[in-house]
């Protein structure tokens, strides 16, 4: 993907380090501060002890180390992020006839809390539709890498897109239509809804890469390829296969790996926001 050199979004919240307790210069964490207090109590110099905890012979790599690799992902993220921006503005302001609200992306390290609750790393990326944010810890890169085999900058670009497509459900009122009925239907149907609810924002982040693509030729040789690469890679049946062995369709709760692809390239080949009717019933 051409990305650098480009403009970054300004709606990104880097909270990345913050669990830290100690060590950070200017700042004194609860660990610090016991670290103070008994030194005090053994007649201890706190700032030599402190120096000892800091400057050990086998020093320990922080989660800040960690973050200062991942800054060239953070800035790639921030441009996927403005593209997202342009691409949605365009389409509410042109086709819909209306405004549209920018997510905020919430960059963490471990774990992070959000107005839906708390959450780790090992959630990966999620759309959080009561603070209308969208959260990722980086080194979900690194899985999509090693752990999902789908590799390439264009793959992480689509999860940013289709976590920024739950925002855009979350703008047109689809997001509450579903959540509203999970009191009514058993769990089986109600997987049925979040199913039609993922495909789409698969769809929608397909219309994003179209209409990207016209608008910045963002696209380099084989980005599709990795984004449907990650698509297949994160299916439904393809997870269970690998966690168990067997799959339990009315577990579904994303689509499987052919739904998955089927929609991305749906949205990218149309880049009509019309054709992504997923909840209609022939659709799938």
């Amino acid at each position: 993907m051409r990305w650098k050199g480009r403009k970054q979004s300004s709606n990104v919240d880097d909270r990345r380090g913050r669990r830290m307790l100690g060590g950070t210069k200017g700042k004194f964490g609860i660990g610090t501060i016991i670290v103070i207090l008994i030194a005090m109590y053994f007649g201890q110099d706190p700032m030599q002890i402190l120096q000892q905890v800091n400057t050990g012979a086998s020093p320990q790599r922080t989660e800040q180390d960690a973050d200062t690799e991942n800054d060239e992902l953070a800035q790639f993220v921030a441009v996927v992020l403005q593209d997202t921006e342009d691409v949605w503005n365009k389409i509410f302001a042109e086709e819909l006839n209306r405004d549209y609200k920018e997510p905020t992306l919430v960059l963490f390290t471990g774990s992070v809390n959000s107005a839906c609750g708390s959450a780790s790393a090992a959630t990966g990326p999620f759309y959080c539709s009561a603070d209308e944010k969208l959260y990722i810890d980086l080194s979900f890169y690194q899985d999509l890498k090693e752990r999902f085999g789908a590799p390439g900058d264009f793959a992480m670009a689509y999860v940013v897109a289709h976590e920024v497509a739950h925002h855009v459900q979350n703008e047109l009122g689809l997001t509450d239509k579903v959540h509203s009925q999970r009191s009514s239907l058993s769990q089986e149907e109600y997987n049925k809804l979040s199913v039609k609810l993922e495909l789409q924002a698969d769809f929608f982040s397909g219309v994003w890469a179209n209409h990207a693509q016209e608008m910045k030729n963002i696209l380099e040789e084989g980005d599709i390829e990795e984004a449907l690469q990650a698509a297949n890679a994160i299916g439904d049946d393809r997870l269970q296969m690998q966690a168990q062995g067997y799959v339990v369709p009315e577990s579904f709760t994303h689509g499987t790996s052919a739904q998955r692809v089927s929609w991305f390239k749906k949205g990218y080949t149309t880049g009509d926001i019309q054709q992504g009717d997923t909840f209609n019933s022939s659709a799938l």
